[in-house]
């Protein structure tokens, strides 16, 4: 079966796109369809990954586009930011602008930098101190420095899936953001979280340069060397409280140049994620609470998000909820043909009640609540413990505003379901071979090691093929036969009525090191 090749009639690919770096020499950059997505002179190769290959395959029916900001997500920002079918040439100037038409407090961000944690949902501010007032800080200033990048995007389902890449600058962003109760959610973050994460960027450069001290934060993250040196090592946990000043963020030293960042730039860099995410958050609850009166079903609505972004040699996750990044790497750089020594390494934390450390913090972070968990879900509700969203569950106004089944009855102490992401960077090495980023609905029936494995063994064979969209075909098979079916009589039930057989699953593989081929990624409907 290997090979086979189902999905592949215009009525059921709705979205292709790919990417395949330049060799070192400058070859210029291909897409899908082969027609070239860049040129100009020739650039040197600075980043970590050869190639993008992606696919998504709807199984919940939901509209093309929701109307969450009034329409102006669904109907301005969205079509500017979705590249359907190859990945095409942006510029990268600042869209501050089109961020304050949904934002109530980004505004407030260029004068002033939240350097605390995020704050429980129902304060409508972060604390901060004030800066001095400042313009909208340029890109070009950022320490991504590009004038320009490569964007393509698209959605199955309730899924969202984003890739946006600068080859010349060698950083690579990719997210997937798995809604739940509707879209709106997801197509707030793909039309909104990007923006945002830059926004912070080149505030992060702004802040070195003004020498503006961080104060205290409190985010923790992993800094997961493990496999530098070519040997296995846990990851271990950096616990992030006494920050470096901000000066020392983008601190160039002999021992310390952007090709090869210090720790106290990786903590900025987490630090800006967080911040943005949080932002992102505070933004959507604020419009929710804006349109729940004609809309409350948009209080239940939420979503899942991963987001991986690859800087130089350093790949940067930030997750809430189930979806995974994982990691294939080989034991030993020496042994790297010994298909047996490949090994699947999970880069995320899944949130869920299944996840004794999360079911523990919940049940500690509400001791007055003798059933925090009902029937395994949180509040009876919802089986991730952290996500974006989902604002019933976290401010009580909010539950107020629905009523029926969906409503908690017993919303004793909220907010109960958590946005404090996991946030990981890893130092990429030569014994890195591949990435998968999956939604939770690919888990569903591999696991870590047999994704892998399946990925290998396709690339191995089809050195030019689809290797996620290859996954999806094997996912379907699977999904096919423990229903009964044959794949194309699975695939002939219409979405909405095959979300019994399998979830929207959305998969990205990114290539790493300098082995060039052809990729591709595909959305599936």
């Amino acid at each position: 079966m290997q090979g086979e090749n189902f999905i592949n009639s215009e009525r059921e690919i709705k979205v292709s796109f790919g990417y395949q770096c330049n060799s070192p020499r400058g070859i210029p950059c291909s897409a899908a369809n082969g027609r070239e997505i860049w040129s100009g002179s020739e650039m040197p190769r600075t980043g970590s990954f050869s190639c993008l290959s992606g696919a998504a395959l709807s199984a919940n029916a939901t509209l093309a586009n929701t109307n969450i900001c009034n329409g102006v997500i669904g109907g301005e920002i969205l079509p500017s930011l979705d590249s359907p079918k190859s990945f095409r040439r942006v510029p990268s100037s600042p869209s501050l602008p089109r961020l304050d038409i949904l934002s109530s407090s980004l505004q407030s961000s260029i004068s002033n930098l939240s350097c605390s944690s995020p704050s429980p949902v129902d304060s409508p501010e972060t604390d901060s101190f004030l800066l001095k007032p400042m313009s909208a800080p340029s890109r070009t200033d950022s320490f991504l420095n590009a004038m320009e990048v490569q964007m393509a995007g698209g959605a199955a389902g309730e899924d969202r899936v984003q890739a946006v890449c600068s080859e010349e600058n060698g950083w690579l962003f990719c997210a997937i953001y798995d809604g739940f109760n509707g879209r709106d959610a997801a197509d707030f973050l793909a039309g909104t979280l990007y923006e945002t994460i830059i926004f912070y960027f080149t505030l992060l450069d702004r802040e070195s340069k003004q020498n503006v001290p961080t104060g205290n934060g409190c985010f923790e993250y992993f800094h997961d060397d493990s496999l530098v040196g070519n040997k296995a090592k846990p990851t271990s946990r950096i616990d992030g409280k006494n920050y470096a000043s901000a000066e020392s963020l983008m601190k160039k030293t002999a021992d310390c140049k952007m090709e090869v960042p210090c720790d106290s730039f990786r903590h900025g860099v987490l630090d800006s994620l967080q911040h943005a995410l949080s932002q992102a958050e505070n933004d959507f609850l604020y419009m929710v609470e804006q349109e729940m009166e004609d809309r409350p079903d948009l209080v239940s609505i939420g979503s899942c998000v991963l987001v991986v972004f690859l800087h130089g040699n350093d790949m940067y996750t930030l997750n809430l909820g189930d979806s995974r990044a994982v990691l294939a790497t080989y034991d030993d750089a020496n042994d790297m043909g010994r298909t047996e020594k490949l090994k699947a390494i999970q880069l995320t934390d899944i949130h869920t009640v299944d996840n004794e450390v999360e079911r523990t913090r919940l049940l500690h972070e509400h001791p007055d609540d003798s059933m925090p968990v009902v029937a395994g879900k949180v509040k009876g509700k919802l089986k991730v413990t952290r996500a974006f969203g989902v604002g019933y569950l976290k401010k009580k106004k909010m539950n107020d505003a629905v009523m029926g089944i969906i409503r908690v009855h017993n919303l004793i102490s909220p907010p109960y379901i958590s946005t404090e992401p996991s946030l990981n960077v890893h130092t990429i090495s030569r014994s890195d071979h591949f990435v998968i980023i999956g939604s939770d609905g690919l888990f569903d029936f591999f696991s870590n090691d047999e994704a892998v494995k399946l990925v290998l063994s396709y690339i191995s064979s089809n050195p030019y093929g689809d290797p996620a969209k290859f996954l999806l075909e094997q996912l379907v098979i699977k999904a096919a036969h423990s229903a009964g079916f044959s794949k194309e009589e699975l695939m002939n039930i219409p979405a909405g009525r095959r979300r019994k057989y399998h979830d929207d699953v959305t998969v990205m593989v990114i290539i790493l090191g300098t082995n060039h081929r052809t990729s591709k990624a595909s959305t599936c409907v």
